[in-house]
């Protein structure tokens, strides 16, 4: 304990509580959470730059998905509850974004899209992405995470803060929905 003078009249010294000492753990445990973020950030970009690229299709827009999330992610190091999930977390947070980008410039790509359905009819592989990218965001960001970033189904689960029994049966209709598209 530390003893400081008070301004009360009647009391020659005072006590501070440990509320100093708790702030300074508070700083560091911020400090560590920041740090740990800032470190996934880095180790995984390529992994968000893709998620976001698989909603826009766009490289500039992608970027910028990437950003806003980094700097949300940063700016928000605080509620971040467990470190151990902290790559979950983050990918929350890219998927909100990108879903809340879409919303906002959805005008924009529809009308990119039909400029563009021309080439991409020419392989297999961007007909099926056609097909992906038509589903309802739910159901995209389903196969987009199971697919193309091969996460398990308990991380889909985890990021999606969804029951696992939820996260298979809806993959497993979006996969029927696929396969009844590409027939």
């Amino acid at each position: 304990m530390i003893f400081t003078r008070t301004a009360h009249p009647g009391m020659a010294l005072g006590v501070q509580t440990k509320g100093g000492e708790e702030a300074k753990r508070g700083e560091q445990v911020q400090n560590s959470k920041e740090e740990l973020i800032q470190k996934t950030l880095l180790e995984n970009y390529q992994s968000y730059y893709r998620l976001a690229f698989s909603y826009v299709h766009q490289e500039a827009d992608a970027m910028d998905i990437v950003q806003e999330g980094a700097y949300k992610a940063m700016r928000k190091a605080c509620t971040l509850r467990e470190e151990g999930f902290v790559d979950t977390w983050i990918y929350r947070i890219m998927i909100n974004t990108a879903k809340k980008y879409l919303k906002k410039y959805r005008r924009t790509y529809e009308e990119l899209d039909e400029d563009c359905m021309v080439v991409e009819e020419e392989s297999v592989n961007l007909e099926l992405w056609t097909i992906v990218d038509q589903l309802p965001v739910k159901e995209k960001t389903l196969i987009i995470l199971r697919y193309y970033e091969d996460k398990t189904l308990m991380e889909i689960a985890d990021i999606l803060q969804e029951n696992i029994n939820t996260v298979k049966s809806r993959l497993y209709r979006t996969l029927e929905k696929l396969r009844r598209e590409l027939l």
